[in-house]
């Protein structure tokens, strides 16, 4: 996937990811690509959030695409919007080169001990 994390804490996150490489069939930025960006992103800030003696699982996403993607990076930039003691949602928004939204997720991780 190529994805590369920019910032990363417990309220913010930031990754980027080439388009080249995944595309769909019509060279479009599959949108399946922004889900596993997306799904990274809330991923490692929940796992920071829940600190080393617990662990962060994925239980819910979705994705809102707005507009295709064809070449260059997208940028996504995920804001906690919850964090608890067993549950920690992000909002994750994907945008293209030119600032664009692309995409918008939703992710909630369970926290659970390890």
């Amino acid at each position: 996937m190529g994805i590369e994390f920019v910032e990363a804490a417990a309220d913010r996150v930031v990754a980027r990811m080439p388009v080249k490489g995944n595309t769909q069939p019509y060279g479009l930025l599959h949108g399946g690509a922004s889900v596993v960006l997306a799904e990274s992103i809330g991923s490692i800030g929940a796992a920071i959030h829940a600190g080393p003696e617990r662990i962060a699982v994925g239980i819910e996403i979705n994705a809102t695409h707005h507009r295709s993607a064809t070449e260059g990076y997208v940028t996504g930039v995920g804001t906690m919007l919850h964090g608890g003691r067993s549950l920690a949602s992000y909002e994750v928004v994907i945008t293209d080169e030119q600032g664009r939204r692309v995409c918008t997720s939703r992710i909630t991780c369970m926290l659970r001990d390890a």
